[in-house]
């Protein structure tokens, strides 16, 4: 199905389509042989048709154009024209690969990570992330996605009472780290590169600027995150979002990078534990699953989607990342 000058859709089995027609995610690809600079040219010149498919569908995949390599990612990024936005309290460790691309996640890549809403909990969070395939998954290791929307609709369905306090107190999210990053770990970047300070009063204010506050235990930190709103308003959309991260804290052993994260209600009381295990089944019922394919660029409206990461099963996999304002 043509749909401009240069990109057409691909329908893949994997795809949900809803009573209201919005295809989930829609696939693009080139309607011709094309080279990299046609690439980035072609997304300045549709940009605003681009846009308004994010907007409808929360997600574009870009498969079958000649991106092979993290510069080339990075031109298609600066092609789009998004400020990039600061990884400042982030709590992934990445590292700058070039430019604005960083490696995604370095949590080992046998751990799944939990279904979540890019930095939802900071204040200011980064609307869209750009996904490359470098080196396709030999099995496993994709990276699920899920209209929040729905998540919420579900959820107060399921739970009305649990979602209504969710609307009214908010939630905070509490991490025990380090000073060194701890790259096992889902939240291992430690306070000095989250702040990039090694300075505690210049790492206190910083984590301030982010409504977030840190306690000291030695020079290990209780990174104390919140209230932030757990149910978002998606103006453009008009849709209420399942805007939070509660499925990713556990409730483990509250220990300095080992189960170190969890959540409570911005009063402080607890995350209801039957919400929780209905709200991971939801996601999971939901998701819309796509095998990555090397040269994949997956641009998500962070806003509206929810992602997360299946363990790798059979190496390699190399998945790159760019956030924008």
């Amino acid at each position: 199905m043509a749909t401009g000058r240069f990109f057409q859709e691909l329908e893949l089995p994997e795809q949900k389509t809803y009573s209201d027609g919005v295809v989930f995610p829609v696939v693009l690809t080139p309607t011709a042989n094309t080279n990299i600079t046609a690439f980035e040219e072609a997304i300045k010149a549709e940009k605003p048709w681009l846009e308004s498919l994010l907007k409808k569908s929360g997600v574009i995949l870009f498969r079958g154009f000649p991106v092979t390599t993290a510069s080339e990612f990075n031109d298609v990024i600066e092609a789009f024209g998004y400020p990039e936005a600061p990884y400042v309290g982030g709590r992934a460790a990445r590292t700058q690969v070039v430019g604005r691309v960083y490696t995604a996640n370095e949590t080992p890549p046998d751990v799944k990570i939990p279904f979540h809403h890019e930095m939802a909990y900071v204040p200011e969070f980064p609307t869209k992330i750009s996904f490359f395939c470098e080196e396709a998954p030999g099995s496993g290791g994709q990276t699920p996605i899920v209209l929040s929307h729905i998540v919420y609709e579900k959820m107060k369905e399921k739970h009305p009472e649990f979602v209504a306090k969710l609307e009214e107190h908010g939630v905070t999210y509490i991490i025990l780290t380090g000073d060194e990053d701890q790259p096992l770990s889902s939240t291992g970047r430690g306070w000095k590169t989250a702040y990039d300070t090694d300075d505690k009063k210049v790492a206190e204010e910083r984590a301030a600027k982010l409504g977030t506050r840190l306690e000291w235990i030695g020079n290990a930190a209780k990174v104390i995150a919140g209230p932030m709103p757990a149910i978002r308003f998606d103006k453009e959309t008009q849709q209420k979002t399942w805007f939070n991260n509660l499925t990713g804290p556990t409730n483990g052993p509250r220990k300095i990078h080992d189960k170190g994260a969890f959540a409570e209600l911005g009063n402080g009381e607890a995350v209801d534990v039957d919400a929780m295990d209905d709200c991971v089944k939801i996601l999971e019922e939901e998701c819309v699953v796509v095998p990555w394919k090397k040269g994949d660029v997956m641009l998500v409206n962070n806003l509206t989607v929810l992602h997360a990461r299946e363990p790798l099963l059979k190496p390699p996999r190399r998945v790159l990342a760019s956030l924008c304002k």
